[in-house]
């Protein structure tokens, strides 16, 4: 397939589907909040698709981003492999998460919402082109990143206590040492952030998709190198301070080398990094004062991240002496590899949807048009459900021994392993909530409005944090993680919520009827598929082995299942799932 058909083929299915659903009386009036433009991408979020003839670059990023997703799973195995899912593969996951929560609370959140769409204004109004703004940001961003590296890296058991409160003893001291070594990244993380940030500026889209790749591979090739130097089965007390510096060491040097493959991309892009420390007359000021509610939102989506590895160390850690051993899949590691699995199909489908979906959404704000708006939002849910509906409920079939064939390698036992497809069968739940709540942000996102989100992600992250703590009080230590994601769910549920009485009332309904319709055809079309794999999960779970039998429950199960769910889709004429059928039959005829 051409680059020119791969790119296509998320705008011809919404092309298909707005042929067959033609547009009711026009309802013109809607006001933005603010200009679109002035409003970037989420925090977190890939940038979207350029419009017109730049989209070319848009196959490359498809492709960037499902090979580096692809990666970052490989990677995701490779560390457990070499850590497992109890007290030392805790304390890594803990290690790891805080340099990217400091950064995109400090930084990374402004460079993608507020100076993305801020460089691009001063790039058409500036007399030099933006040059002297983006020197000045380089230079303001290098200097705070190196300040809050040192700062972060002389602070780490003061953070181990903020993010760790529960670790004592060896537990504690390894967590440190990790810490230290993995705080390191922060500098890198931030240059590839604010390269990123320049490149999608100057419409280089494929680069910051691609990077990634590099920095999984790296750290790859550091855990393989930690289980053949260390060897199966390590603890926080038979590990030695030497091998965790590999590990931490390795890790960080795969930061680094995606952060200068980036920063070497934006100097051929034309960037010379000269920065600049005067910064009068650069209008920072104005900028982030429009980032003030997009600010609220970071804080509490990073209070949230917070309050999940407090409770799931904690929980962890009260586990193990409770038993008086470590206990495998209690903590925050098995956690935290559920969520990476978890995150996938939203990555992979729903992104390319949302690419699509935005653009289009804020041309119909500019025209003043919500019955088109209304349209396109109701369209992308129902055109992802289409796919993700089958794929959450195949996840929560195929989660335990699905986890057993891909994790249960070197330190991960089998018993590690089906913990991990226990979070997960629980995370499968969630899949179309969360990406209802990240579509209904992008139709804020198009009107300009950032105050909406904010405001709304307080009550959800008061109901996430309040139903974590009390797990941790009311629920047996072992048993916390696995009901976790039920307050990791709470945040997306309570504002896809709110969201959706603000946005009902603003855009005079939201086509809940035509919604809710679809996805009860998609969830009828998919029982049988469901039946059939649970079928299959129970036969193979019989046989004697661990990893075969769950090889084989995901490949028969999960062929003969999307066969099922293909033809009962057909019966019940489910014309979401039609418009990506009749697409690839009509490609494999031209192929």
């Amino acid at each position: 397939m051409g680059e020119r058909e791969q790119r296509r083929i998320m705008p011809e299915v919404f092309a298909a589907a707005e042929r067959d659903e033609p547009p009711g009386e026009p309802e013109p009036g809607l006001v933005p909040v603010r200009a679109p433009e002035d409003v970037g991408d989420p925090p977190g979020e890939p940038p979207p698709k350029p419009p017109g003839g730049v989209a070319r670059s848009g196959a490359v990023m498809a492709a960037g981003t499902v090979v580096s997703r692809f990666t970052g799973f490989l990677r995701t195995v490779v560390i457990g492999a070499a850590l497992g899912t109890a007290l030392l593969g805790d304390a890594y996951q803990a290690a790891e998460m805080i340099p990217y929560t400091v950064y995109e609370l400090l930084l990374g959140g402004l460079l993608t919402s507020v100076f993305v769409p801020f460089l691009v204004k001063r790039r058409l109004r500036d007399a030099d082109g933006g040059a002297a703004t983006e020197r000045r940001l380089a230079g303001v961003a290098l200097v705070g990143l190196a300040v809050l590296t040192i700062a972060a890296v002389l602070a780490a058991d003061r953070l181990i206590s903020v993010y760790a409160g529960g670790y004592t003893g060896r537990q504690r001291e390894v967590t440190v040492l990790l810490t230290r070594l993995l705080l390191l990244q922060i500098f890198f993380i931030g240059v590839s952030g604010l390269s990123s940030t320049l490149l999608n500026v100057r419409r280089r889209f494929g680069a910051p998709m691609w990077a990634p790749i590099a920095n999984n591979l790296i750290t790859m090739a550091a855990g393989l190198a930690f289980l053949w130097v260390a060897g199966r089965g390590r603890t926080p007390e038979t590990v030695t301070d030497a091998q965790l510096t590999l590990l931490g060491l390795g890790s960080a040097a795969g930061t680094m080398a995606q952060s200068l493959l980036l920063a070497w991309t934006l100097r051929s892009a034309g960037f010379r990094w000269r920065p600049r420390l005067d910064l009068r007359g650069s209008g920072f000021g104005e900028a982030l004062r429009t980032a003030v509610w997009m600010l609220l939102y970071v804080v509490v989506a990073q209070a949230g991240v917070l309050v999940t590895a407090n409770v799931a160390t904690r929980a962890g850690r009260r586990a193990a002496l409770d038993t008086g051993h470590p206990v495998a899949g209690s903590g925050l590691a098995a956690y935290q590899f559920a969520l990476v699995v978890f995150q996938l199909p939203y990555a992979v489908i729903a992104v390319s949807v949302i690419t699509t979906l935005l653009p289009r959404m804020s041309a119909h704000v500019a025209g003043g048009r919500r019955d088109l708006l209304r349209d396109d939002f109701s369209r992308g849910l129902r055109l992802a459900c289409a796919l993700l509906v089958p794929l959450s409920l195949g996840m929560l079939v195929f989660a335990v021994p699905g986890s057993v064939a891909l994790f249960a390698y070197g330190s991960m036992t089998p018993d590690g392993a089906r913990r991990i497809g226990a979070v997960l069968t629980v995370l499968a739940v969630l899949v179309v909530p969360f990406t209802l709540h990240q579509l209904l942000m992008r139709v804020f996102y198009a009107l300009g409005d950032t105050r909406t989100p904010g405001l709304i992600a307080v009550p959800a992250g008061i109901a996430q944090a309040v139903t974590a703590f009390a797990l941790l009080r009311f629920v047996p230590a072992r048993q916390v993680v696995l009901w976790l994601p039920v307050a990791y769910g709470l945040f997306y549920l309570v504002g896809a919520l709110c969201s959706t009485l603000v946005l009902r009332r603003r855009l005079g309904g939201l086509d809940g009827r035509r919604i809710a319709r679809t996805l009860v055809r998609l969830h009828v079309a998919a029982l049988p598929a469901l039946a059939f794999a649970a079928v299959v999960v129970w036969g193979f779970g019989h046989m004697h082995g661990d990893r075969l039998p769950s090889v084989l429950a995901v490949v028969v199960g999960g062929l003969g299942g999307g066969a099922l769910y293909l033809g009962a889709a057909r019966l019940l004429h489910v014309a979401e799932l039609g418009y990506f059928t009749s697409l690839a039959r009509a490609r494999l005829r031209r192929a």
